[in-house]
């Protein structure tokens, strides 16, 4: 029996930068960034009063309003990024009407990191101020994280393998991963994965402003956000969703498809170290980038590209940078790497999805996005970061990483499709 090769023919994002894929990586390869005042929220008595928020998503154009109005902000999210995967992939919009897929052969991981936290945070709210007769028979469907799937299932019809994976940043990353493993072993043809987020609150905001998280660079929102930068001081918060359609390739083949990338590899480890600091030699994601190369079969010295997880935060930056080097030996100071998230802020559980999207947009344009604001170079992280300007460069093989609270780790891989 031959191997199920797995690619990706659909793709779909919401974001602060960009509510589709082309606007997406137009400002992405512009240097353009999402970062600026909160608006959502009064934020005036916290520390970090900044982040990346969506704006201008017209959501009635996947979702009908009063039902948009019964879900939390993450699965509309979701499912309008979901709408833009399917339809970028030729894919019918309601599976079981159609004789192109077998829609018992379509599932979905599309998860989050924290769900639904602004419902929950307004019916706390409204039971405290009315009473528990008040609080909405919608809290607990809106609220929960694997509705992200269940509703995306649900609008499609796809009745395969449906679940959602929370593993902090990592998420998105993971439910990927997942994916591609479903379709190799042959459980699924057609997958739609990724994640969203949308925890941009008060007590998500108060939660990570405890913790000492977060970026206070207040009263310059677009230079808040410095991946690798010496005086980086912490993540900028943001929101939105990415998703990906997977596809088994004699599948994809067959219905006349699209193939924008192949996905080749995936590797997820734990750090076994501490709640929120990665392990301080980078040892996880060392592992995971290792594993993900075992499956790819790949040499390290093949990865022409890395979208790091680079957080801003000065522990994630320094370590992750310990880790490509210790998993790539010499050819890390070869490999051109950037974090996309000086423009897009960190998207917690969707920062994955997002992240996997621009490296298939590197593979298709052989063009590397910046890490802006990097101005003071660290002598901790001594690599290639694409400072400030996208430059022009072959890439055939690309890699994502992510990083997530609990020592969750993550590795994808992806390289251009040939025959």
């Amino acid at each position: 029996m031959n191997e199920r090769r797995v690619v990706i023919t659909g793709r779909g994002v919401v974001s602060c930068i960009g509510n589709d894929v082309d606007s997406f990586w137009n400002a992405l390869v512009d240097g353009e960034c999402g970062i600026d005042k909160i608006t959502q929220c009064d934020a005036s008595d916290l520390k970090t009063q900044i982040a990346g928020e969506v704006n201008d998503l017209d959501v009635t154009k996947y979702i009908p309003a009063k039902e948009a109005r019964r879900m939390d902000r993450f699965s509309v999210f979701g499912l309008a990024a979901s709408c833009q995967a399917m339809e970028e992939a030729g894919l019918p919009n309601y599976l079981p009407d159609s004789d192109i897929v077998d829609p018992t052969r379509v599932g979905c991981v599309v998860s989050s990191g924290i769900g639904g936290l602004a419902t929950m945070s307004d019916q706390h709210k409204k039971m405290l101020d009315k009473g528990v007769s008040k609080v909405s028979p919608f809290l607990i469907p809106s609220m929960i994280i694997d509705m992200n799937a269940g509703n995306i299932s649900m609008r499609f019809g796809a009745q395969g393998p449906n679940l959602a994976v929370v593993t902090a940043c990592s998420t998105a990353t993971h439910s990927i991963g997942e994916a591609f493993w479903m379709i190799k072993r042959d459980d699924a043809d057609v997958m739609l994965c990724g994640g969203s987020e949308a925890s941009i609150v008060p007590l998500g905001l108060a939660g990570f402003c405890s913790m000492k998280a977060m970026s206070e660079r207040n009263d310059d929102p677009k230079k808040a956000s410095r991946p690798f930068d010496a005086e980086r001081d912490g993540f900028v918060m943001s929101e939105g969703a990415g998703v990906l359609i997977l596809e088994e390739l004699e599948h994809a083949k067959k219905r006349g498809a699209n193939i924008i990338a192949e996905v080749i590899g995936y590797g997820a480890t734990g750090d076994a170290y501490h709640i929120t600091s990665p392990h301080p030699d980078g040892d996880g994601s060392k592992r995971a980038i290792e594993m993900a190369l075992k499956h790819a079969k790949i040499n390290p010295s093949e990865i022409d590209y890395i979208n790091a997880h680079g957080t801003s935060t000065p522990l994630n930056d320094k370590f992750e940078t310990m880790a490509i080097k210790s998993a790539l030996g010499d050819h890390a100071y070869k490999v051109s790497i950037s974090s996309t998230k000086g423009q897009t802020g960190h998207g917690l559980g969707a920062a994955g999805a997002l992240e996997t999207i621009a490296c298939t947009k590197v593979l298709e344009t052989s063009t590397v996005p910046p890490t802006i604001n990097y101005e003071n170079p660290d002598p901790i992280c001594d690599l290639d970061y694409t400072p400030n300007v996208a430059k022009e460069k072959e890439v055939s093989v690309a890699m994502n990483l992510n990083l997530g609270f609990g020592g969750h780790n993550g590795a994808l891989i992806l390289k251009k499709y040939t025959e």
